[in-house]
C-alpha cells in the first residue's frame, strides 16, 4: 500500500509511526510526507501514485483534487477502525476542561479512559491497544471534523461562537464542520448540548440521537453540591462540568440522579483534585497584592466573556489582542469597554488597532509596545490603582463605600497568537516568565 501523508505535525508523526509499527503492514507499506506546501502546490502532486492519502488538520480538504474515497485523516481512519466506544466532544471553547472531567469522572469510576486529540494523545497511537471495554474521550475541532463521515455514540456539543474564519471561507462552513459530530448520530446514541446558545441548538435539531441539553433548568441540591466541588474560578467552568456529568451519565447507561446517588463522593472527590488546565484562567503569581492571571488560551469572545465573568466582583487589568483572523471586534470592544469592572485594558499585537478605535486612550486603554511592556503597564495601573484606593481618592470602590479590593491582571487576549509568538501555549508561558521576574516594591 502507497501512502501519502499531507502535514507533518503532531498528527501527521503520529499517522506515519502507526503504519510504520504495525507488522501486518509495514513490510507492504510506503510513505512518502509532504511538508511545508501551499494549496496550489497540492494541485501538482500524482495522486494516482498513493492508494491512501491522510489529510492533516492543516489542510483543507477541497485542496486535494482527486478521488475523495482515497482522502482520510487520523480522525475518520480512528472512527473506522476503533473497537472502544467514543465520547466526542466540540464547541468553541470549553473542550479540553469538558474532555478533562469526563476522562477524570470515568476514571474514578474505575473505567481505563484514553484522552485523545489536541488534549491528549494522537487518536492514532492509542488505536493498536484499544479494547471493547475501554472508552475513548476525543476533543474535537472543526478542521477534524471537516469531512467526519461517523459521529461519535455520546456526542457534546459546547456554545458555538465564530472561529478560525482565517482558515474557514465563512461562519457557515465553521458550524456547518461542527455539525458533522452529531449529523451521523443514530437513535441510540446520545447528544449532550449547551441550550443557550442558538449555533449549538441548530446543530442539535440535525441529530437523531437522545437528546441531553444542558444547563438544567432546576438543578437538585445534590448536583449543586457536586458541582460546588470544584475549586477553579468561573461559572462556565461548572456548566462544563455538568456536561461532562451527562455524557458520563449517558455512557454508563444511567440516568443523571442515579449517577449522582450512586457515585456522589466519586465524583465529588473528582472536582476536589481538579486543577486548571495549563493557560486556562491559571493562577500565576500574587504580587504586592495584585493576581496575575493566565488565560493565553483565550481565543475568542466566549473565553473572554467567561474569563470575565470569573471576576465579577473584582476590578480588572486586562490584556487583550493578539492575530486579526478576521472576526468582527465589535462585540469584543462592547465586552471590555462596556464592562464596569474593567478599569484598564493594555491592547497588544494585530487586533490593537481594530480594537482602541474610536475609544478614549485615557479612559478605557494603554498601547502595549511590545508583550513585555504590556506586563509592566498592567503592573504599574495595578498598583496605581490599589494605592489610589488605598489613600480614599475618588475610585468607584470609595465612593460606593466597599471594602477596597485588590485588582487581578489578567491575560486573556481574545485572539490567537500567531502574530507574535508560536502558540498561545508559548504566549502563556512567556507570560509567566515575565510575571515571575517582576520585582516587589
Amino acid at each position: 500500500m502507497n501512502i501519502l501523508i499531507l502535514g507533518y505535525g503532531v498528527e501527521g508523526k503520529s499517522a506515519e509511526n502507526y503504519f510504520k509499527n504495525d507488522p501486518s503492514l509495514s513490510e507492504h507499506t510506503k510513505i512518502d510526507i509532504l511538508d511545508h506546501f501551499t494549496s496550489e502546490d497540492l494541485k501538482s502532486v500524482n495522486y494516482d501514485d498513493y492508494d491512501l492519502i491522510f489529510r492533516t488538520p492543516s489542510v483543507r480538504p477541497d485542496w486535494i483534487p482527486t478521488d475523495p474515497a482515497k482522502i482520510t485523516s487520523v480522525t475518520k481512519f480512528f472512527f473506522s477502525n476503533c473497537k472502544a466506544k467514543i465520547i466526542g466532544v466540540t464547541g468553541t471553547k470549553g473542550k479540553g476542561t469538558t474532555c478533562t472531567l469526563i476522562r477524570d469522572f470515568l476514571t474514578s469510576l474505575g473505567k481505563k479512559v484514553f484522552l485523545v486529540g489536541n488534549i491528549g494523545l494522537p487518536a492514532l497511537d492509542v488505536l493498536p491497544e484499544l479494547t471493547e471495554t475501554d472508552v475513548v474521550v476525543y476533543e474535537l475541532s472543526s478542521f477534524q471534523l471537516w469531512d467526519l463521515e461517523k459521529s461519535p455514540e455520546i456526542s457534546v456539543a459546547l456554545r458555538i461562537e465564530p472561529d478560525h474564519l482565517d482558515v474557514h471561507k465563512n461562519f457557515e462552513e465553521y458550524l456547518s464542520a461542527k455539525e458533522n459530530i452529531a449529523l451521523n448520530q443514530t437513535p441510540n446514541d446520545f447528544l449532550v448540548y449547551f441550550k443557550d446558545n442558538k449555533n449549538t441548538k441548530s446543530l442539535a435539531e440535525l441529530s437523531p440521537a437522545k437528546k441531553l441539553p444542558y444547563p438544567l433548568e432546576e438543578k437538585s441540591p445534590l448536583l449543586e453540591e457536586i458541582l460546588n466541588s470544584l475549586k477553579i474560578p468561573g461559572a462556565h467552568n461548572k456548566e462544563n462540568a455538568e456536561a461532562a456529568l451527562l455524557a458520563c451519565s449517558a455512557y454508563l447507561g444511567l440516568d443523571l440522579k442515579t449517577l449522582l446517588e450512586t457515585y456522589e463522593t466519586e465524583l465529588k472527590s473528582a472536582l476536589e483534585n481538579f486543577k486548571p488546565l495549563p493557560h486556562h484562567i491559571e493562577l500565576v503569581r500574587e504580587l504586592n497584592s495584585v493576581k496575575y492571571y493566565d488565560d493565553s488560551f483565550s481565543t475568542v469572545l466566549p473565553s473572554l466573556e467567561a474569563a470575565i465573568k470569573s471576576f465579577e466582583d473584582i476590578p480588572l487589568v486586562l490584556i487583550a489582542g493578539g492575530k486579526d483572523k478576521g472576526v468582527n471586534v465589535e462585540p469584543v470592544k462592547r465586552l471590555i469597554f462596556d464592562n464596569p469592572r474593567l478599569i484598564k485594558a493594555v491592547l497588544i499585537g494585530e487586533t490593537a488597532k481594530k480594537l482602541s478605535e474610536n475609544e478614549d486612550p485615557e479612559k478605557f486603554y494603554l498601547a502595549g509596545n511590545n508583550f513585555e511592556d504590556a506586563v509592566e503597564k498592567a503592573k504599574e495601573f495595578a498598583e496605581s490603582y490599589l494605592e489610589r484606593a488605598e489613600e480614599n481618592s475618588d475610585t468607584c470602590l470609595v465612593a460606593l463605600k466597599k471594602p477596597i479590593v485588590p485588582p487581578v491582571v489578567l491575560l486573556s487576549p481574545c485572539a490567537s497568537s500567531f502574530d507574535m509568538f508560536k502558540s498561545y501555549k508559548e504566549r502563556g508561558d512567556i507570560f509567566k516568565s515575565l510575571v515571575n521576574q517582576l520585582p516587589e516594591s
